[in-house]
């Protein structure tokens, strides 16, 4: 079945298609800008889930408009890489944009929770969409030596979008209606979609082989979509809700739990045996670089999301800061993130190294957390500015530098399955870590409030009439919410030193796949044979693909189309 798996994987259409300069800023700036839009939806929401909450009357369970979203982006992570080398990267690119464009607006149309949560999972599942396809598409266009700097740039914009998204909702919230935070959004998503119907190229016919609808129908994974989908929604929701709005005990979490871990089972079974295209191919495990970085991105997605919902619940529960105070406060973490981020992919593409880049980013990440765990309601504002700035240098020296080197130690035909699969566990650690973190947060809620106030303990953003109570009272609350704060923090801290520790065993190899490899091998011998180098040698590409910066591409690698470093010429 393996060797089945692997000629479906080898004839999987290449949708390489490096593209000269002018052309590759262009599209690179539709790129960037669905990027940006999407984590602005993102990030967004969670200074306005207080507000909404009051709003629509569901103070106690007003954070499954994140964990829904967080959920359905999960469950279609894993899905994006196979859709998108069987439809096309630029159909389901425009699929998740339309989408984001329609849920959006039925957000901002939602009349009451239960139709926000799931307008909110639809916009989960598109921005997933978005922030996957657009990193496979930049793999399609840039060589693997020049990927660094131009996924650096896409990081950048996941920064920016950290940074515009709080303050955008927090000014809607202020000083008009949540509602026009989804109202704004919607239009600007659809803009995208028109821009990138006219910028973003097509790969030609004759790059790849030309399959039938009956020929992707039979490699569509359908048992393992059904199966992944159905023991993530059984795993998930109960995780996400056990001991908060569901008994541990229950019969329905039990219940959920023991039938998702029979089709978790499953979906292992038919990846490995029974699909021919698989959603998550096993193989990826095979490779321990592979294997460890894949297990960092779920470990500091518990972190990262972790940290994205209860520092500003902090600041705005313990401190009593208002959402506006709260999203300035996080300025300098996505701002030295989007500095970073271009900075490192900068030093990968001209050193052509990545290995130096993750070490010091899961230090400094490591260190940052570690120090956040040190907040108290005294905490000078300068300290929590610096603290959370070596933070953000952390995130962004290991959030697009883990995927460059992902795609070091993988083939070309993988590229996309690795890029969706590492953002699926990613997505899948941040589910976990956010409710690991409501769990340790309302334990220790629980055993800090006084007991007049121990219903506040029940949800994370249900605060009280500070006014109405005198400042003893105050105090004591403050410092409950303090304490179960800085819990979250100190939880998050083993989970980096864990990914540090992976450190340990990530080789650097370089910017040349292994693919790449054999085939430059196979090219020297060839020239070797023909008494000098070929024209594929003397371009001095990254990538087999013709040079870095994409200008006059089709000259170099057309006279000796036989010699490209495909996977047929690496086999």
């Amino acid at each position: 079945m393996e060797a089945r798996q692997l000629a479906a994987e080898a004839a999987v259409f290449d949708q390489t298609n490096l593209l000269p300069r002018k052309q590759l800023l262009i599209v690179f700036g539709a790129l960037a800008i669905s990027h940006f839009i999407c984590f602005v939806d993102q990030t967004g929401i969670g200074v306005a889930l207080p507000t909404i909450g009051r709003d629509l009357d569901a103070e106690d369970t007003i954070s499954w408009a994140g964990t829904s979203a967080l959920i359905a982006n999960t469950i279609f992570q894993v899905l994006y890489g196979r859709m998108s080398d069987l439809f096309g990267r630029k159909s389901v690119l425009l699929s998740a944009l339309v989408l984001l464009t329609v849920s959006d607006l039925l957000c901002g149309l939602s009349r009451n929770a239960k139709m926000l949560y799931v307008f909110r999972g639809l916009a989960g599942v598109a921005n997933g969409g978005i922030a996957s396809l657009s990193a496979m598409i930049v793999s399609d266009i840039v060589t693997l030596k020049e990927r660094g700097k131009w996924q650096g740039m896409i990081g950048g914009c996941v920064g920016l979008g950290q940074m515009v998204g709080p303050f955008v909702a927090a000014g809607f919230v202020q000083k008009s209606t949540w509602r026009g935070f989804f109202w704004l959004v919607s239009p600007i998503a659809a803009s995208c979609g028109i821009l990138c119907v006219f910028v973003l190229p097509t790969p030609p016919k004759d790059a790849g082989p030309s399959l039938t609808a009956r020929d992707v129908s039979k490699r569509i994974d359908y048992w393992g979509i059904l199966m992944g989908s159905a023991a993530l929604i059984l795993i998930l929701i109960p995780v996400a809700g056990g001991g908060d709005y569901f008994a541990w005990d229950s019969p329905m979490v039990i219940s959920m739990l023991a039938v998702g871990g029979c089709c978790l089972l499953a979906f292992v079974f038919i990846e490995k045996r029974v699909a021919l295209l698989p959603m998550m191919p096993l193989s990826l495990f095979k490779s321990g670089p592979v294997s460890v970085m894949l297990a960092q991105n779920f470990l500091f997605g518990v972190v990262a999301y972790s940290q994205t919902y209860y520092l500003p619940l902090f600041f705005q529960n313990a401190r009593r800061l208002s959402p506006l105070t709260s999203a300035a406060l996080m300025l300098p973490l996505t701002g030295a993130q989007m500095i970073v981020s271009i900075l490192a992919g900068q030093y990968i593409s001209r050193k052509e190294r990545y290995g130096e880049v993750i070490w010091l980013g899961f230090f400094l990440w490591t260190l940052g957390v570690g120090l956040t765990c040190t907040f108290t309601l005294s905490t000078p504002l300068y300290a929590i500015t610096l603290i959370l700035f070596l933070q953000g240098l952390g995130i962004g020296a290991v959030f697009q530098p883990v995927l460059v080197a992902l795609q070091a130690h993988c083939t070309k035909a993988q590229r996309a399955i690795i890029i969706s699969n590492r953002n699926f566990l990613r997505s899948l650690g941040g589910a976990v870590g956010l409710a690991i973190s409501a769990a340790a947060l309302q334990n220790s809620l629980h055993k800090a409030m006084p007991l007049a106030f121990a219903h506040l303990a029940l949800s994370s953003y249900d605060t009280p009439d500070f006014e109405a109570l005198d400042p003893g009272q105050v105090r004591q609350i403050l410092q409950a919410y303090a304490r179960a704060s800085r819990t979250v923090f100190i939880m998050n801290v083993p989970f980096l030193v864990l990914c540090l520790l992976g450190c340990l065993l990530i080789k650097d190899r370089g910017l040349q796949r292994p693919d790449e490899v054999r085939g430059t091998v196979e090219l020297s011998d060839r020239s070797d044979s023909m008494g000098g180098m070929t024209d594929v040698e003397k371009s001095g590409d990254g990538d087999g693909e013709g040079e870095g910066n994409g200008e006059g591409v089709a000259e170099e690698v057309v006279p000796v189309p036989q010699l490209c470093s495909t996977e047929e010429g690496a086999r």
